[in-house]
């Protein structure tokens, strides 16, 4: 049967559905700042910034930008009423003091136990960025991944094992991709959902591994 992937506006929107009311959630940098923009409108969600913001709103109108008003990937945010800034200092105490409910995260490679690789690929060339992703991966109280499932290549970015250097180790509780959604536990992958059209047997051969339904 064939298949629609997620767009990545479909793949925020599914995410944002999960987020609780009254957590308190960081968007990295990439995909997840997307998230912000499909938070239901009734529903109370304190968006965290790591260069020191809580109460960040979705992205401004076109030609409303105010570049003193920027998230860590230096793209310009809103701020909601109630809204608050402070130091670079404090904003990472409240990561690394697991004062954060939930935090969504670029991947290179994820396994089903839940181990992380987002920052280098190890290559030569690569330009490593760690940025705040160790202090998130651990001090989050769930850490969930958004990604594409495969590489541009068609590989599985969900690995039986991670070869890229690691972030953090059984950190992962969810990820999302543009195929399916998966919760990450000791005893490897689950289903939690998938598009239309895609069975389940067609999804275990695209990651190569065994997925509980």
């Amino acid at each position: 049967m064939s298949y629609q992937k997620r767009s990545k506006d479909q793949l925020a929107a599914r995410i944002a559905q999960d987020i609780a009311e009254g957590a308190v959630v960081n968007l990295g940098i990439g995909q997840p700042t997307l998230v912000a923009n499909h938070i239901p409108q009734n529903r109370e969600v304190l968006l965290h910034s790591e260069n020191g913001m809580l109460g960040m709103g979705p992205a401004p109108v076109p030609g409303q930008e105010d570049y003193d008003l920027i998230n860590a990937g230096k793209q310009p945010v809103t701020l909601l009423p109630g809204g608050s800034f402070f130091h670079h200092t404090d904003s990472f105490a409240m990561m690394r003091g697991g004062h954060l409910d939930i935090c969504v995260l670029g991947a290179f490679q994820v396994s089903p136990q839940g181990d992380l690789a987002n920052w280098s690929t190890g290559e030569k060339d690569a330009i490593p960025a760690v940025g705040g992703a160790m202090d998130l991966a651990v001090g989050a109280l769930q850490t969930w991944v958004m990604m594409d499932l495969l590489t541009k290549k068609g590989e599985s970015k969900i690995v039986a094992q991670c070869s890229y250097p690691l972030t953090g180790i059984a950190c992962v509780k969810r990820v999302y991709t543009d195929l399916a959604t998966f919760e990450c536990s000791p005893e490897g992958l689950k289903l939690i959902d998938k598009v239309d059209g895609l069975s389940h047997a067609e999804l275990e051969q695209l990651v190569g591994l065994p997925i509980r339904p």
